[in-house]
């Protein structure tokens, strides 16, 4: 039997083995706090020093903003349509063909879940060294070895270390805490992600009502709305240096704001998450769109409101030796930790304590949503045998993915010890937006292929917003092709790795499990 004509028996077998566990409070907080992790308290300064304006750094971020409620609103179409384990991976095959959905879940695994899983883990070990100094990367348990950075073409690869220190070590036992608790079924991974998203979503919406209640500084506001607007016109030239050590060039307004969406766009990305779970969600075809269009529009305005409480604390300019917050500015925040110098400068020590805290939370409970999801995407390949057998299976007891969880608990706990979860997230939001296109495409070929299909709920605004997601995304990696070449080619080559990947899973005659 082929793979394709057994697809229709295994949706159905997939939503009779697993529990139902996920209302809607839990579907959006899976969607809210797989989105909340530590991006949102950094990439400001880095985007900063790109457009030099405050204007552009808030339309840096309203276009994240647009971006990522649109594709929301048009997966809600498609979750509703196949409330399917595996979401976007399911949405992928049915539109464009078993190939597209396999190479997703492949970079799934190999780097955009799992990489992401490693660098929150081990961005909670880095918080956690504010108060155990002794949890470091530099303090090595086993050192294996220094990777020498290696120059090819525009890019720079390894210049890492390998090995187990302090903190990856710490990042490594949340992933497994996190991996054993999630064994225990949906129910339980979901009460840790209520827990932790309602936790750490008041602590952004503390920062943003102290910020403005109490945070207002006279100089930061003077210096940042009295010339608002400055470097924003379409005219203005900004200067972009082109791959690693290349030559800097200079580029327009629109085309800056193109460059910074690496940052701001993956500080909100991980919201498709909660597709992954759908096979889990109680009443799918109303719960999955109010979710996604509820979680990602919260999350959204509090970011947004958090950029405005940075201007209104501290100036967009500074210099990278300032003695103080003030004097280095939002460009300038000592490691670019934006947030925490917010905090200092309203309540001193104490509030870079408490910032400390909040991102700890914010990454627990994040490292736990997309290691729930994640698995979801491995078990539902497998199903359609793409992927190893055991891990279309469930735990006897909780009906829970229990080995495709260990599988994706132990690859990134690898990564963890590899040193290269940094570079390897740098490498996947050119493939991320990638999909995300091929997805909201797939959206206008389901519509001519399927046009009697069940549809709960239809994007809003199809086919403009849909069509606009599409062309933005597209300029997006034009230009990150162009300009940033380093963040592009890798992940692309991921991508194409999957290929062969693909052919030989299907040459070696697995078929899917209830064929």
């Amino acid at each position: 039997m082929s793979t394709k004509s057994a697809i229709p028996v295994l949706v159905k077998t997939q939503d009779q083995e697993l529990v139902k566990g996920l209302g809607l409070t839990s579907a959006t907080t899976l969607v809210m706090g797989s989105m909340i992790g530590s991006g949102i308290f950094i990439v400001s300064a880095e985007i900063s020093r790109l457009v030099d304006s405050p204007a552009l750094l808030i339309a840096a971020w309203l276009i994240t903003g647009f971006m990522t409620v649109t594709g929301a609103l048009a997966y809600g179409e498609l979750a509703a349509m196949m409330p399917r384990a595996g979401g976007q991976y399911v949405y992928l095959r049915e539109s464009l063909g078993p190939l597209w959905g396999f190479l997703y879940g492949w970079t799934l695994f190999l780097v955009i879940q799992t990489g992401t899983i490693a660098a929150v883990g081990v961005a909670f070990g880095k918080f956690l060294g504010y108060f155990l100094p002794s949890v470091s990367s530099t303090n090595w348990i086993w050192h294996i070895a220094k990777v020498p950075p290696i120059p090819l073409g525009p890019m720079v690869l390894g210049n890492m270390d390998v090995g187990l220190n302090t903190q990856n070590l710490t990042g490594i036992i949340v992933v497994i805490i996190l991996t054993i608790v999630n064994v225990f079924g949906v129910k339980t991974g979901a009460a840790v992600q209520n827990v932790f998203t309602i936790a750490k979503t008041s602590a952004l919406l503390g920062l943003v009502l102290l910020g403005f209640a109490v945070g207002r500084n006279a100089i930061a506001i003077n210096a940042n709305f009295g010339d608002f607007w400055r470097h924003a016109s379409l005219s203005a030239k900004h200067a972009v240096q082109v791959g690693v050590d290349g030559p800097t060039a200079l580029v327009g307004t629109l085309t800056i704001l193109a460059v910074v969406q690496v940052g701001s766009l993956f500080s909100a990305d991980a919201w498709n998450n909660v597709t992954f779970t759908a096979g889990e969600v109680k009443n799918p075809k109303r719960n999955l769109p109010l979710s996604l269009a509820l979680g990602t529009g919260t999350v959204i305005l509090l970011y947004i409101a958090a950029n405005f409480v940075y201007l209104n604390v501290l100036p967009l300019d500074g210099t990278p030796t300032g003695q103080t917050v003030l004097e280095r500015g939002i460009k300038y925040a000592s490691e670019d930790r934006v947030g925490t110098a917010v905090m200092l400068q309203m309540f001193g020590s104490m509030g870079a304590a408490l910032m400390s805290i909040a991102i700890m939370i914010s990454t627990f409970g994040c490292c736990n949503g997309l290691i729930m999801a994640g698995a979801r995407v491995y078990y539902a390949m497998a199903k359609d045998g793409l992927f190893f057998k055991s891990v279309a299976s469930l735990h006897p007891k909780y009906k829970s993915p229990a080995i495709s969880l260990v599988v994706q608990g132990v690859w990134t706990c690898l990564l963890c010890l590899s040193g290269s979860y940094g570079q390897l997230l740098d490498y996947i939001i050119f493939a991320v937006l990638v999909f995300y296109i091929l997805t909201i495409a797939g959206l206008f070929v389901l519509r001519r292929t399927r046009p009697d299909a069940e549809r709960p709920y239809k994007a809003l605004g199809y086919p403009v917003l849909p069509a606009i997601y599409i062309v933005m995304a597209l300029f997006i990696d034009i230009v990150l092709l162009r300009y940033k070449p380093q963040y592009t080619w890798p992940g692309l080559i991921i991508v194409l790795l999957g290929i062969p990947v693909y052919w030989m899973w299907k040459r070696s005659g697995a078929e899917p499990e209830a064929a």
